[in-house]
């Protein structure tokens, strides 16, 4: 069905699973992420891993964005189709047909690329020589989580030196995520474990222009982590965007925004009176960070997910849940659950105002 369909109707009519989203909600954390990073002093480049959709993307540059941040080139990509001009793509783009495509892009839109090695480098000058085009590139600094990333030490030095005299490429700073710090409970030890994360990157920068060589932008910042990054001196740009569709895990994590991402679900099944089915699993939502919570249901409790059933524990057994009846969970994490559907639903009081594409679905590459 053309999910056009449903505009007007109320939210309780989608067919089900279907993921929605509180417009209210979200324009509401918008403005309150927004705010407080520009209270900070510091720019705003929201990650759209977990977003996938352009026109949303469109509504945090109005808020204040001055660009976004892409987990993949693909992602670049569709974000620049739909007239995003300014993206840092927060990955190593390799490989002759990944290169092509990143310099081929930059003549559409201004893109920058993280980078963590010498060859990379070379790699991608080459391919910005002979589309014509000058890449902006950070180099990524490994901060503590030891994923990607240059160690914060005399390295990071050598290596911005070489992509200095490497033509075709621009050196424009330092990028790292202090993604190891954010499901930190104890509030001292994360704000500890957060700026002796950070001010290693600061420091990185620092160096670097000490040397002579460029380092205007210092970016980093998660939803997770960002009310303590965007606070620290010699920070450019945090890049938290999850946060603003709200789910269970960003709540865990301090973002200090509202849970405004559901899956609505048909109840299928009552095999026992402590128990109750629903046709949302694995492939509708996702629990591998935070399990979903189901809302307006006392004493219920998302059990486990199978590949197409949700099985609910109910403390009360009389409770009145019948087959066919609707529930709504919030999100257990975002990132992990909107690209599971082709559309999302942008629900205001109860009524579904508008059906997105998810873009950004399956753009991996």
């Amino acid at each position: 069905m053309n999910p056009g369909y449903y505009i007007g109707c109320d939210k309780k009519e989608l067919d089900t699973p279907a993921l929605w989203v509180d417009l209210e909600i979200m324009e509401r954390n918008i403005a309150q992420m927004a705010g407080f990073i520009q209270a900070a002093g510091v720019g705003w480049r929201p990650h759209t891993k977990g977003i996938k959709i352009p026109a949303i993307a469109h509504k945090l540059i109005a808020a204040g964005a001055l660009g976004v941040t892409c987990a993949k080139l693909g992602e670049a990509e569709v974000m620049a189709a739909a007239g995003v001009g300014d993206i840092l793509i927060a990955s190593q783009v390799v490989g002759q047909t990944k290169v092509m495509r990143l310099a081929s892009l930059c003549h559409h839109a201004d893109v920058m690329a993280a980078v963590d090695s010498y060859e990379n480098a070379c790699q991608l000058a080459e391919a910005a020589r002979q589309v014509g085009v000058t890449l902006r590139v950070l180099i990524e600094i490994d901060t503590g989580m030891h994923r990607c990333g240059v160690p914060a030490d005399g390295r990071a030095l050598k290596l911005a030196q070489q992509i200095a005299e490497l033509p075709g490429l621009r050196l424009s700073g330092v990028m790292g995520w202090e993604g190891h710090t954010v499901d930190i409970a104890d509030p001292a030890e994360k704000r500890q474990a957060v700026h002796q994360a950070v001010e290693a990157l600061v420091a990185v920068a620092q160096t670097l222009s000490v040397a002579g060589l460029p380092a205007p932008i210092v970016s980093c910042g998660g939803s997770g982590s960002y009310r303590i990054t965007a606070t620290i001196p010699g920070v450019t740009e945090v890049q938290a965007g999850g946060a603003i569709l709200g789910d269970v895990t960003y709540a865990e994590w301090g973002a200090q925004t509202e849970p405004g991402l559901f899956i609505l679900s048909t109840v299928i099944s009552r095999p026992a009176p402590e128990r109750a089915v629903v046709d949302a699993g694995r492939k509708a939502m996702n629990g591998e960070v935070s399990m979903p919570v189901a809302t307006g249901l006392p004493g219920g409790r998302l059990l486990r997910l199978n590949a197409e059933h949700g099985i609910l524990e109910l403390e009360q057994p009389e409770i009145g849940l019948k087959v066919g009846d609707k529930l709504d969970f919030v999100a257990g994490y975002g990132d992990n659950t909107v690209f599971l559907h082709e559309y999302l639903y942008g629900v205001r009081k109860g009524k579904v105002e508008v059906a997105w594409e998810v873009l950004g679905r399956g753009r991996f590459d």
